[in-house]
């Protein structure tokens, strides 16, 4: 049996179908080791060393994995082809004890049939360059985020986050916003003359340019009057008539960044959406008896090359489809934008060019359906020929005063019979207008003038899809990392939607201030990018990456002694509230905390002392304790389902699925709970050894005569079977619900979150 090891488990069934009989297929779920979660994890006095340890959720993946490979007489590695897949394949190497200068790492830039059979004969080497390159992204990111999110946690508030990349993308975002506040606004005024050539049709509309040739701005009203007075009454004239033909070029197949951009200003998807629709895509879908197949190619990619395979397929299918002269005289060659582009893969294309968008629509999502279409439209279009257009520029005069208006219609498709480029309305408008046929010299007559006053604007907010855009020209992280990236910026409230606008919120302003405060060489466009530059030069070029982080951390320690001993007010933290409650074991007056399921008092004098308690703001009073006498509050389970607790959880242990009744029970004479369905209100004996139960029909409340039956009875509804099924014994003490075992260990999180802020770490897989 030859056993190969791939990352997600998505793909297992169609690489199994393509390799055949005699292979297993085992997916590890992405990293099976990491740095430790709850520590640093790297040894700064030992040269930055990673500290790895086994994920705590993949002992038993590995444990699989060690079993299938004792069976297997060859074990090959596909995880994906990148940095961190290189890296889960290393750690896969080591973990089964491999010899990683063996050839057998596999690479899959596609999951089709030909690609599987053909690359799984061509293993290599696992590449320690670019393992070292991982790694020195992952200890780079572990020192930034552990070391700068608890000074976040300390000057502001807690549960922060900062990171290399994340902190970069909040900067432009706040930078913009603090543009569009500080923007003044000024007036201005443009004209339009509506016009047409005497017995022919049709109207048209042009534009003031410039005035005795020269531009000049219309600051007011009054300058627009002027204008319009001296116009008056004038004649109008065709001066010049240029026509040209006009071509726009085929754009370039997509990479990662594109395809989100496109996705989201043409198909209305958010950057979430796009990922997950992606990823299917790639992975594989189900197409009737042939099983899973994956219809594009490995979708995180910065690259725009096509393979010379898939260049002449395509030459084949547009010929056929639109016609030979639908295909360049020599084929589109397309240039990366950027210096740090890595190039490893090709451009996001069709996997398989025969399965057109509407021959397996109906085995898609809508979603799917709509980006797959995409895909596969946006490539035909790069092979294809470029579309050109007449174009028609008229420029106009009446009393010194210039007009223009330029008119395009379509000459020949191109590419545009496939595809057609995302404008905005305007852009379409402006390049759309109808004209007559207009000679140097026509006189026109005037129809109507249109003034129109306007105010500057400034640049517009970011949307996920013009962040991504930036992000990308700037050289800010890779093409995995855009979307976690966007997304942890909403996780954290530090933005938040306007609309598709992303709009930083007061404790992202707060945040990215601190930052540029102490950390502002770091937190920038250039460092960002720099770093990017350094870790391809040691995927690349074999450069040593304890050199490239030693250098880094050399200027960060500095800077954060500097935040960490800073005692001065920058942004307040504000102190938390004393509550009226005095602490039963040490005195003190306690607090009152955020935890993850709302507030609760806790002593001020942690870590000595660690006691809590509910904060009764937060419960609703139902009902008297039935063992003390005490308030009994409403609650909420993780789950969101309601139970109800004694005030006094220190001494008391009351605990119950349903409300208590200061009520006996006529057989037993212990207390009675109730709950209420839909159609009734059900009480019962809190004694689950007595079968007492009353139902009452919400729908006959004047009716006196209740049904009193006993819960051996089974004629009651199936919502009272399940109470029945689910109530809990009000005594036990060991009840989930336990609320002094739940408190405990959120009050723990919380404090653990503040010193180490546990999820700081960017970690983002590439």
């Amino acid at each position: 049996m030859k056993l190969l090891v791939i990352e997600s488990a998505g793909k297992v069934d169609t690489i199994k179908k393509y390799l055949g009989s005699g292979w297993e297929v085992f997916a590890t779920g992405g990293h099976i080791i990491d740095l430790p979660e709850k520590s640093l994890g790297v040894d700064i006095k030992n040269n930055f060393e990673p500290k790895y340890e086994i994920k705590p959720d993949k002992e038993k993946t590995i444990n699989r994995l060690k079993s299938l490979a004792k069976k297997a007489d060859e074990i090959y590695i596909a995880t994906d082809p990148d940095r961190e897949g290189e890296a889960i394949g290393w750690h896969v190497a080591t973990v089964l004890g491999l010899d990683k200068t063996k050839l057998d790492r596999v690479e899959f830039n596609s999951i089709t049939k030909e690609v599987v059979q053909s690359e799984i004969q061509k293993p290599r080497a696992l590449d320690e360059n670019m393992f070292d390159a991982q790694q020195a992204r992952r200890v780079l990111d572990r020192l930034v985020g552990y070391k700068i999110s608890p000074i976040l946690c300390k000057k502001i508030t807690s549960r922060l986050s900062a990171g290399r990349v994340q902190s970069v993308a909040l900067k432009l975002v706040v930078d913009r916003e603090r543009e569009i506040q500080n923007f003044v606004s000024e007036e201005y005024w443009t004209l339009i003359a509506k016009l047409e050539k005497p017995n022919e049709m049709p109207e048209f509309k042009a534009s003031l340019t410039t005035i005795t040739n020269k531009k000049i701005k219309l600051h007011n009203k009054d300058m627009m009057d002027r204008v319009i007075n001296h116009i008056s009454g004038g004649e109008w004239k065709v001066t010049s008539v240029k026509k040209t033909v006009a071509k726009s070029h085929a754009p370039a197949p997509f990479t990662t960044s594109t395809m989100q951009q496109d996705a989201i200003n043409k198909l209305g998807m958010s950057l979430k959406q796009v990922t997950s629709c992606a990823q299917e895509l790639y992975e594989g879908v189900t197409i009737g008896d042939e099983g899973k197949v994956a219809l594009v190619t490995y979708i995180r990619t910065d690259s725009v090359r096509v393979s010379d395979e898939a260049r002449i397929n395509a030459k084949k299918y547009i010929t056929e489809k639109f016609g030979p002269e639908y295909y360049p005289s020599k084929p589109n060659f397309y240039k990366s934008k950027g210096d740090n582009v890595q190039d490893a893969h090709e451009a996001i294309r069709p996997a398989h060019f025969e399965k057109t968008p509407d021959s397996v629509k109906q085995y898609l999502s809508p979603a799917n359906y709509k980006l797959y279409k995409l895909i596969y439209e946006r490539f035909f279009a790069s092979q294809m020929v470029e579309a050109t257009y007449n174009q028609v520029v008229a420029e106009i005069e009446c009393n010194d005063c210039q007009f223009k208006v330029t008119g395009k219609t379509p000459k020949f498709a191109g590419y545009t019979a496939i595809y057609q480029d995302f404008k905005k309305q305007d852009e379409e408008d402006s390049n759309q207008a109808k004209l007559p046929e207009l000679q140097k010299d026509d006189k026109l007559k005037l129809l109507e003038l249109l003034p129109e006053q306007k105010f500057t604007k400034p640049l517009p907010r970011y949307t996920e899809s013009t962040l991504i855009k930036a992000m990308e020209e700037n050289g800010i992280g890779r093409p995995a990392t855009y979307t976690p990236t966007i997304t942890i910026l909403s996780t954290r409230k530090y933005v938040e939607k306007d609309g598709k606008a992303l709009k930083p919120t007061k404790l992202g302003f707060e945040v990215t201030d601190l930052l540029q405060k102490y950390f502002a060489s770091i937190i920038n466009v250039d460092f960002t990018a720099n770093m990017e530059d350094g870790l391809d030069k040691i995927a690349t070029q074999k450069q040593d990456w304890h050199i490239l982080i030693t250098n880094f951390y050399d200027k960060f320690l500095p800077k954060l002694k500097v935040a960490s001993g800073d005692n001065s007010v920058f942004v307040e933290k504000e102190p938390p509230v004393v509550s009226d409650v005095k602490c039963d074991k040490c005195g003190a007056m306690m607090i009152i905390r955020d935890g993850r399921y709302g507030k609760f008092l806790a002593c001020p004098n942690y870590p000595k002392c660690k006691n809590i308690k509910n904060l009764q703001e937060n419960n609703k009073v139902v009902a008297k304790c039935p063992k003390c006498g005490k308030n009994v509050f409403e609650r909420k389970s993780k789950k969101g389902k309601l139970f109800y607790v004694c005030e006094d959880s220190e001494n008391c242990k009351f605990i119950s699925w349903d409300i208590p009744l200061d009520e006996k029970c006529p057989k037993c004479d212990c207390y009675l709970t109730k709950h209420e369905t839909k159609n009734n209100i059900i009480k019962k004996c809190s004694n689950e050894s007595c079968d007492y139960i009353e139902v009452i029909n919400k729908n006959n409340k004047n009716n006196n005569q209740n049904n009193s039956i006993s819960k051996s009875e089974n004629n009651f509804t199936s919502d009272n079977q399940n109470l029945k099924e689910q109530s809990i014994n009000s005594q036990n003490s060991d009840s989930d619900f336990d609320e002094k075992i739940f408190m405990k260990k959120e009050y723990e999180d919380f404090y653990f979150d503040i010193l180490y802020n546990n999820s700081n770490d960017e970690g983002i897989d590439e």
